[in-house]
């Protein structure tokens, strides 16, 4: 699974057209795009598990969709996003769209990534652990939807673990 998008940037560079090939596949399941073949196929070709392979043309779409040139910062999980978009907007929705998207059975979590995704925009989004996380969606331990909600709720409560403590909070 590693270095899948590190193929879709060699890819990107290129063909100019993958990006949008690739953003257009997500109006479509995962892996039903015809024209994403090409860019996803020759990396997943062996694969027989039908979930890992809609999953990598889901990250693909959603890697293509977020793309913007010239990010250089420190790429975050998608949860450590959300809860950094959630701290600088201070929309308290950011947290309902976060628990709805953990809540995704197989056939919601494409739409409801897609909208997470957008919302999104102005993060840098770590695309090969996004990949790997999705892979395990469906394991019965529910892994994934718990490390992303361990990486929310410690990074909400780590910014305001370093603000001064308040009168009521000294007098105690």
């Amino acid at each position: 699974m590693s270095g899948f998008i590190d193929w879709l940037e060699k890819l990107n560079e290129q063909d100019s057209k993958a990006k949008a090939v690739l953003r257009r596949s997500l109006a479509f399941d995962p892996g039903q795009h015809v024209h994403s073949y090409p860019y996803v196929e020759p990396f997943v070709k062996d694969e027989i598990n039908s979930w890992r392979r809609e999953m990598h043309y889901l990250a693909a779409g959603l890697w293509a969709a977020h793309w913007r040139e010239g990010r250089a910062g420190q790429a975050l999980s998608l949860a450590k996003a959300c809860a950094t978009h959630q701290l600088k907007s201070g929309s308290a929705s950011t947290e309902r769209r976060f628990i709805s998207l953990l809540d995704s059975d197989r056939e919601q979590l494409p739409h409801r990534l897609r909208q997470m995704i957008a919302l999104l925009k102005e993060q840098d989004i770590d695309f090969d652990a996004l990949l790997k996380d999705l892979v395990r969606w469906d394991h019965e331990q529910k892994r994934t939807q718990n490390d992303w909600a361990r990486d929310f709720y410690r990074t909400l409560n780590q910014d305001t673990r370093h603000q001064p403590a308040t009168e009521t909070e000294t007098a105690e």
